[in-house]
């Protein structure tokens, strides 16, 4: 792997969280952080109950949906695939978001061994369910309070349904990521056409059914980090009903919401949104920079972004669109920003880059100040949804005390985890506890659940999982790529 920045400090290196906040203070990014984080049984914020389209969420901790290389080619449940939700249910979290993202066409994707919604069908989504639900019961007593969804996608740009590689469906033709991912400017058979439109908003429409009926109480609708839907939202080079101006590029999102609010009227819905975008970067002599924009000004290929500044954050329209999510119905919104494949240290902040990424340019943690404040301003912005915020894996020691203060602040109504539960799943269970994180197991962002997956290997921690670090031929094979 690459080496982290030297002229950024370890997370470990702060003893206290008085030095830790006397060190974002020189950064520009207050984020607040507790002396200590309390037990439930201490008064604790993040065990209070949250309501969530009038069902009764257990706490305020949030485990986020992971893109899963290691269903069956056919898309079904595998064992290891079973063993991750498994894990899921033991943390401890009540609000499973989405737990993996089902692609709902085989088109769509992101891999060849991601799920696929039509596979699975009721049988194969309720042995998702009862998966994680009976783990959550084992070691929680009950999964009455607990709430899972299902995330629905379609990978869009970034779709490899085979192992040939990728084979992209985009929105429009972007002046920028075209070339970058093998699309030329010329292929108008990648642009998704507003009839196949049409036909995409069924199979959204089927596989909510599917997931109703197999027990779910919720969806999510994808809409973030460059897939499909997030780049609709920036269509405005698209012609037609879904481009060009703002009613035009929401309305694939609305229209699905609405269709399956109709069709299943007991199901909750939630989405979730890269707030956020930003220039699309690479490496260059080592370093990251932003990809040459300026024979792209004013830039119209991001959605919260400057027109005039394309690394300036914009929320006019994220806002806007949060109000319109808001009287469809939707309960809540899970936010996060960018894309992973060209902005990743902007969405996953980390010491350590993917191997497709760049070294940080920025002390990680004014990454995860961006997105926390970014979603404290949407949320005071529109009340009314329930917020879910992401961005605090690079925390490590200290993502409990930075967690409790935004959720008694009111910055966020919970808080999401995604990587940090591969390495470390029992977290929120042990600070609810009131147990000591086990720092062995803690997350350092090493980026190999990353790096796998971006060479077609099964997605989890390899450094910190004992199951990860002796699945061969992966290890194996991971250990060489890193190598060179």
């Amino acid at each position: 792997m690459a080496a982290a920045n030297p002229s950024f400090p370890r997370i470990a290196r702060f003893k206290t969280a008085a030095a830790l906040r006397t060190h974002l203070a020189t950064l520009a990014a207050p984020l607040p952080v507790d002396d200590e984080p309390l037990a439930a049984a201490a008064g604790s914020p993040l065990a209070e109950p949250l309501e969530i389209g009038g069902r009764q969420v257990g706490n305020r901790w949030c485990i986020h949906p992971m893109e899963g290389w290691d269903a069956t080619a056919a898309g079904t449940p595998s064992e290891t695939l079973l063993r991750r939700w498994r894990r899921f249910g033991e943390s401890g979290a009540k609000l499973i978001w989405g737990g993996e993202a089902v692609a709902v066409v085989a088109e769509g994707r992101a891999n060849p061994n991601q799920l696929l919604a039509a596979a699975c069908g009721r049988e194969g989504f309720a042995r998702l369910l009862e998966t994680v639900r009976q783990a959550h019961r084992q070691l929680h007593d009950t999964a009455d309070d607990l709430l899972v969804a299902l995330q629905l996608t379609h990978s869009g740009r970034f779709s490899r349904p085979t192992a040939a590689g990728r084979l992209p469906r985009i929105a429009y033709h972007h002046p920028l990521l075209d070339a970058r991912h093998g699309v030329a400017a010329d292929d108008d058979g990648c642009v998704v056409s507003d009839s196949e439109v049409e036909q995409l908003i069924e199979h959204y429409v089927a596989a909510a059914r599917d997931a109703a009926a197999a027990g779910f109480g919720m969806v999510d609708i994808k809409a973030c980090h460059g897939y499909l839907l997030h780049e609709f939202l920036s269509a405005r080079r698209r012609p037609g009903r879904f481009g060009g101006s703002f009613a035009g590029r929401t309305r694939l999102l609305r229209t699905i919401i609405e269709r399956i609010r109709a069709a299943c009227p007991g199901l909750i819905i939630g989405v979730r949104l890269s707030l956020f975008d930003m220039v699309p970067w690479h490496l260059v002599d080592g370093h990251g920079e932003p990809w040459p924009f300026a024979d792209a000004l004013p830039y119209d290929c991001g959605f919260g972004v400057a027109a005039e500044d394309p690394q300036r954050i914009d929320l006019s329209e994220p806002l806007r669109l949060l109000a319109d999510l808001h009287d469809l119905g939707v309960a809540a919104v899970n936010l996060s920003a960018g894309s992973p494949y060209s902005v990743p240290h902007v969405v996953r902040p980390a010491a350590f880059p993917p191997s497709d990424g760049y070294p940080p340019p920025e002390d990680p943690l004014v990454g995860v100040w961006r997105q926390i404040d970014a979603a404290r301003h949407a949320k005071e912005a529109v009340p009314g949804l329930v917020y879910v915020g992401s961005g605090y894996t690079y925390l490590q020691e200290y993502l409990p005390h930075v967690a409790q203060a935004v959720v008694r602040q009111g910055w966020i109504d919970a808080v999401g985890l995604g990587r940090m539960v591969l390495s470390y799943p029992e977290l929120p269970a042990d600070v609810l506890a009131g147990r000591p994180l086990a720092r062995p197991q803690i997350c350092r962002t090493f980026s190999d659940c990353t790096t796998a997956p971006r060479h077609g290997l099964r997605s989890g921690c390899y450094p910190l999982d004992a199951y990860y670090k002796g699945l061969e031929p992966e290890a194996g094979q991971l250990k060489a790529i890193k190598a060179r």
